[in-house]
């Protein structure tokens, strides 16, 4: 009892002790008023240093870039290939597409589309193929301690398709389901049928894969259209993760050495693109419809325009949140649900300009209006200085972002070889970025911006809109898609 009589009369001693002390030294409050974010100073950013890579070609001329990553115990896989959808034939539209689908799920000459699929799904892995409209591609996953199981496997869909035929009945029967869907989503109307206005229904760029085209696609032109194409001078390939190089590349040449196709290499002249239609109205008529699609533009150009990181710029102005279009069309008018303005060029052939986003069927008109008014603004008056600085720092402050693994560079290095790019053109563009003045924006905008030029699509009831679509310049033309389905 004593002892617990003492411990209390320490304790009060030594509270008694700290609320003198406490009295007798105040301590001053030093709360500190946060800065305005003008005023927040930050180091400049690091160098961005490139992963160790190394280039080499096969005896086939093959190309293969490999870089190590010991972070994690994967390993990946990509393949470009010489190819793409806008080679198909015009009565075959759709046919470098199964062809694509078809080199993974058609299984392979050793291995049965069941066999490949459970080996895979034992192993944890994956090995995927397709086809676009510019290059073909195959891609494998594995963790490291089966990539002598993978990367076999890998090489055998790229070297010994077998195109089974139930495989390919089944794609086909997919297709035709796409089809008879396709238009039921407004926004994938907007996207196909602006395409098919810019480029022209029958470009390699815009059309579309038809009951028709499909019906004259044969397993043997799948055949003849892999033979014509794939083969090892076509194909860049790039593997990057958990390796040694030198083990690796030994790997590689047993998998893919002795791989020779003697037909002799097609001629691959890119098609050609030019604007179809000019500055007219065009409707696709939905009745049911509560609001509009819309979207508006012209062709574009190519990333390797010597304009491009001014342009790209003047997306960052126009484009976005805290956009002219978002600040003026969605903030400020309330005129749309979304809002875009995007020059988007392509590696090889024309990209487009377009402009649009969704609004409230009444409000269609007041919002095209509004788009094309701040189209023109951007023509007729210099920006200002606070948002070409805004603009630069957006595109130069997320630049280290292109480089936060190695896979990042070596595709971008596989993209650049295969559209013939400057290795470096994305340290080219960062400087062009750095060095476009207000003057440079004016510039871009008044020469590629061309508003008699522009194509206006709707999707929507017309019947709701108030004002009518008659009260936009060009004459209104209605769409007819429903032979499409």
């Amino acid at each position: 009892m004593l002892k617990q009589i003492n411990k209390t009369i320490t304790w009060l001693s030594l509270v008694l002790f700290v609320t003198i002390i406490a009295i007798a030294y105040p301590i001053k409050a030093t709360a500190q008023t946060p800065k305005h974010y003008t005023e927040l100073e930050f180091p400049p950013l690091p160098e961005i240093q490139l992963p160790e890579y190394i280039r080499y070609e096969l005896d086939n001329g093959m190309v293969v870039y490999l870089a190590e990553d010991r972070d994690l115990p994967l390993i990946t896989g990509t393949a470009l290939i010489r190819t793409g959808s806008r080679f198909d034939p015009p009565d075959q539209v759709g046919l470098g597409q199964l062809t694509g689908a078809l080199m993974r799920s058609g299984g392979t000459k050793s291995h049965s589309p069941e066999q490949l699929n459970f080996i895979l799904e034992q192993n944890a892995a994956s090995i995927e193929t397709g086809i676009s409209t510019s290059l073909g591609t195959g891609s494998f996953g594995t963790l490291t301690e089966d990539i002598d199981t993978v990367l076999p496997l890998f090489a055998e869909v790229l070297q010994e398709p077998a195109f089974d035929s139930q495989q390919l009945k089944l794609a086909k029967n997919q297709q035709k389901g796409a089809i008879a869907r396709r238009n039921d989503n407004p926004q994938d109307i907007t996207s196909r049928e602006f395409k098919k206005l810019i480029y022209g229904a029958d470009s390699p760029y815009a059309r579309t894969v038809e009951y028709e085209t499909l019906d004259n696609i044969s397993r043997q032109d799948i055949i003849e259209f892999y033979q014509q194409y794939v083969r090892p001078e076509n194909i860049i390939l790039g593997i990057v993760g958990d390796f040694d190089t030198k083990e690796m590349q030994a790997k590689i040449a047993s998998a893919f050495g002795n791989w020779q196709v003697n037909l002799p290499q097609p001629k691959q002249t890119i098609p050609s693109a030019q604007q179809k239609q000019n500055g007219n109205v065009f409707l696709v008529e939905r009745p049911d419809a509560t609001q509009s699609n819309v979207m508006l533009g012209h062709l574009g150009d190519t990333l390797d325009n010597p304009d491009y990181a001014p342009l790209s710029l003047m997306n960052g102005v126009l484009n976005g949140f805290g956009g002219r279009l978002f600040d003026e069309v969605r903030s400020r008018k309330g005129l749309a649900y979304s809002v875009y303005g995007v020059w988007n060029p392509n590696y090889d052939y024309p990209g487009t300009f377009t402009s649009g986003g969704q609004t409230q069927s009444a409000t269609t008109v007041p919002f095209i209006q509004a788009i094309l008014s701040e189209i023109e603004k951007l023509r007729e008056n210099p920006i200002s200085e606070t948002e070409l600085v805004k603009a630069k720092e957006s595109i130069l402050n997320s630049f280290v972002f292109n480089f936060q693994k190695p896979s990042q560079t070596i595709s971008r290095l596989m993209r650049y070889e295969y559209f013939d790019y400057p290795q470096d053109f994305i340290f080219q563009y960062q400087d062009r970025v750095k060095a476009t003045t207000v003057e440079d924006i004016q510039r871009v905008a008044q020469k590629y911006l061309q508003p008699e030029q522009i194509i206006t699509l709707v999707v929507g009831n017309s019947v709701q809109m108030n004002p009518s679509l008659k009260s936009l310049k060009g004459t209104i033309d209605k769409l007819d898609i429903a032979s499409s389905k």
